[in-house]
């Protein structure tokens, strides 16, 4: 799995990934022009498509339908370092029952975004020189 970030202009970069393209940006009021997500929103929006991804293909294996259903992630900022501390989220699902509520809220535990961030992950950090001809 990869994806590619290359610096645009002010504090925009375009992001790449699987032949896909979307814009970062900050907001206004921390030097940006908000023409697209932060990357917190990004990771907010990660964690909710991946929770939503899990608990519509638990509806659809048994015959209900995902329709209607909704992801609400939220998360709170802590500092030292900068970091976001704690992600809520919350599933609002078309009327089932209750084990089928419980069967989603353990689906979207098994999240692969959602594991990601419980088990912390290494990162390699690298910086590199580029070619001359691209450094342009």
């Amino acid at each position: 799995m990869e994806a590619l970030v290359q610096y645009l202009d002010g504090v925009r970069f375009e992001a790449a990934a699987s032949g896909h393209v979307v814009i970062s940006d900050q907001p206004t009021s921390n030097g940006g022009t908000n023409t697209g997500m932060s990357p917190p929103e990004f990771l907010l929006i990660s964690l909710g498509t991946c929770a939503g991804y899990y608990a519509a293909e638990y509806l659809k294996t048994r015959s209900l339908s995902p329709n209607g259903l909704r992801v609400h992630v939220s998360a709170e900022k802590a500092s030292g370092p900068a970091r976001l501390a704690s992600f809520r989220i919350t599933v609002e699902v078309p009327n089932i029952e209750e084990r089928h509520r419980q069967g989603v809220e353990r689906a979207v535990r098994s999240c692969l975004v959602h594991n990601t961030l419980l088990n912390t992950p290494s990162i390699e950090t690298v910086v590199r020189n580029l070619p001359m001809h691209l450094a342009a």
